[in-house]
Parts: structure tokens; sequence; C-alpha cells
């Protein structure tokens, strides 16, 4: 129940934000894929919104098999979907691959600041991730930041 009561709220927040903007359709056959800033090797398409400012987000993030994503936080709430392939995911500062395994159109939604973490399995994964900026991580270990190797 509490799971579906942030997912609302978020979903709410987002809503109102959305219906101050114009129409956006995306095809599927027209996203345009980059590398990640952070993460090398995933891949990010930005379908709605600028992550740099403060207005709601949709982006799809596409992982390789076999990745893992260390504990970390946003300063946002988030609602991420599985797309395609399986995402594992689980709450807490320290990484165990244990948790939720999600397939497609499976989802979780989560506070802003909440420590969790993400990995996939062996299989390519692609998710969509929505959420009302600016966009922003932050590692629960500082070591574990790519952006620092």
């Amino acid at each position: 129940m509490h799971k579906l009561l942030i997912a609302a709220m978020v979903l709410a927040v987002a809503g109102s934000a959305w219906a101050q903007q114009a129409t956006t359709v995306v095809k599927a056959e027209e996203v345009t894929w980059k590398d990640h800033p952070v993460f090398p090797g995933v891949h990010i398409a930005v379908l709605v919104g600028d992550p740099t400012k403060a207005e709601v987000v949709v982006q799809r993030v596409k992982f390789p098999p076999n990745y893992r994503v260390a504990p970390h936080t946003h300063p946002y709430a988030e609602v991420v979907t599985v797309l395609s392939g399986t995402l594992g995911s689980g709450m807490g500062e320290k990484f165990e691959a244990k948790g939720d395994l999600l397939k497609p159109g499976g989802l979780f939604a989560l506070p802003a600041k909440h420590p969790h973490y993400v990995w996939t399995a062996t299989e390519e994964t692609v998710l969509q991730v929505q959420f009302t900026g600016p966009g922003g991580i932050d590692f629960i270990n500082p070591a574990d930041d790519p952006r620092k190797k």
C-alpha cells in the first residue's frame, strides 16, 4: 500500500507539471540514443523535458547485460518502468544482488533521496524513468562514482 501511495504522489505531481507543457509525441523508431554521461556502456534517450531544469523529464535508459549500479540516491522522486529485459532492484546503502526482479511492465517508485541500487540479468534491459528535474545522482560511497574513475 505504501508503494502505491508513493507512486500516486509522484504521478500526481508529475501530471500537474506535465499539463503545463505542449503536447509531445515520440515514435519508438525515432528515439535517439546517446552515451550515458555517468555510466560507461549505458545509453540514454531523453524523450520529454530537460534534465537540467525543474520540469517533468521522461527518459529511457538502455543497460547492457550483467550491469550493476552501486547504491545511490537522487534529489527527486522517480518512477522506473521496465520496458524490456530484467532489472534487479534493491533498497539500502549496501549492494546485495537480492531484491525484486522486475520484468517488462514492472515498475518501482521511490521518494527523493532514497538509497537504492539496480542490476541487470543476462540480457540488455531498457527502462523508462520519469521524474521532475533537475536530475542528479549521489553515490553512497563516493568511490563507486564512475565519473571519478
